[in-house]
């Protein structure tokens, strides 16, 4: 893929995610804010642009074979890729870290009151996710696979209360936007999830795993941001015109 200062983020990322880590080195969302040339986010986010270029053009060198793969992978097997990697990551870690997250604030909030704010961020986000995945498998989901089915057969798609599938993808999208700010907001308040001088081995894994948590939930927007749901669209204008 050549690139260029108009090539869309997240279509580079898509074809290729190695591209992802030189987004993060300049601080590039690529995720929620995928849908713009390369120009326009180095503009958005202060990011040099010919120095993002030249790193870009050196990773794209080496091919990504999975993201290959997930490029070619039938719409419906997307969805179970993201609801049995993705949606289970989210599912076991909205429990497994606030007990770290309230040890921290209450053994080293008085030196770190960032801490506090940390876990009213996660508790916020944990509970947005929880309510955001359950709506992707009830809703919009399965309606996902209903057009891969009428695709197959070659007829129309059944109409549903939302109308066209850009109304809950809009929705998804505001969520993910929403989620990218507060993971935002979580890794300046850790500077960048460092671990401070008086910081106790709870403290290293609690940072630990919202870092992890963080590199999850991109690649999972990602997926659904820059892969599925333009496809979906896609796939729904055909299908009814």
């Amino acid at each position: 893929m050549e690139i260029t200062t108009n090539t869309n983020v997240g279509q580079l990322v898509a074809a290729n995610y190695k591209t992802a880590d030189v987004f993060k080195k300049y601080g590039v969302d690529f995720c929620c804010g995928g849908n713009i040339s390369i120009t326009q986010a180095a503009e958005k986010f202060g990011a040099p642009v010919t120095a993002l270029l030249q790193d870009l053009e050196k990773v794209s060198t080496r091919e990504d074979m999975e993201s290959v793969l997930l490029q070619k992978l039938p719409l419906d097997a997307l969805i179970d890729h993201i609801v049995e990697q993705h949606h289970a990551f989210v599912r076991e870690n909205v429990e497994s870290i606030p007990p770290y997250l309230a040890k921290l604030a209450d053994v080293h909030g008085g030196n770190h009151p960032e801490l506090i704010e940390v876990e009213k961020l996660f508790t916020q986000a944990a509970a947005a996710l929880t309510r955001h995945i359950e709506e992707e498998e009830q809703i919009l989901f399965p309606y996902i696979k209903e057009l891969v089915k009428a695709k197959a057969k070659g007829e129309a798609p059944v109409r549903k209360g939302f109308g066209t599938i850009a109304n809950p993808i809009a929705s998804m999208h505001d969520d993910h936007d929403a989620e990218g700010e507060r993971f935002r907001s979580i890794s300046a308040l850790t500077k960048g999830y460092t671990l401070p001088e008086d910081g106790c081995n709870t403290y290293r894994v609690g940072l630990a795993k919202l870092e992890a948590f963080e590199n999850d939930l991109h690649r999972h927007i990602h997926l659904e941001n820059n892969i599925l749901f333009p496809k979906a669209l896609d796939l729904e204008k055909k299908l009814v015109n």
